[in-house]
């Protein structure tokens, strides 16, 4: 599947299962709401002392599977590496990422607030590969 085929459908479906590595190589596995940058990367929130952000410090490579609220219909499989932002550089992407996902946000500096107390940080995914190119 082509790269901007599979964040057009991220565009349009923002749940997903995030997949990282723990130190034995086995996956961990998170739900995450999932957004997509315009320079193309795709956006996840997360929080400071999260497992998948850890992973992610020890070994940047991802793997997400986005679907539609529904569940079943269109999904894709992607590939990546990450980047982790802490705040407060992750601020303007944290907003970001909301607009994206949700929105408009009634009470910007109530987010910004919770974002703090929440010591979260921004997930930034530069996509390497894409699937399914077929179905089984």
């Amino acid at each position: 599947m082509d790269l901007d085929e599979a964040r057009a459908v991220v565009r349009t479906q923002h749940h997903a299962v995030l997949a990282t590595l723990r130190k034995d190589g086995s996956p961990q596995m998170s739900p995450v709401s999932v957004g997509v940058h315009a320079d193309g990367r795709v956006l996840v929130s997360s929080r400071e002392t999260a497992y998948k952000v850890r992973n992610l410090r020890r070994d940047p490579r991802v793997w997400l599977c986005v679907f539609p609220d529904k569940f079943y219909g269109r999904w894709v499989q992607l590939e990546g590496r990450a980047e982790i932002v802490s705040l407060p550089e992750a601020m303007p992407g944290l907003e970001e990422y909301y607009r994206e996902v949700a929105g408009e946000h009634p009470n910007w500096d109530d987010y910004r607030a919770a974002m703090k107390r929440e010591r979260r940080v921004l997930l930034r995914i530069e996509l390497l590969r894409a699937g399914p190119d077929r179905s089984g």
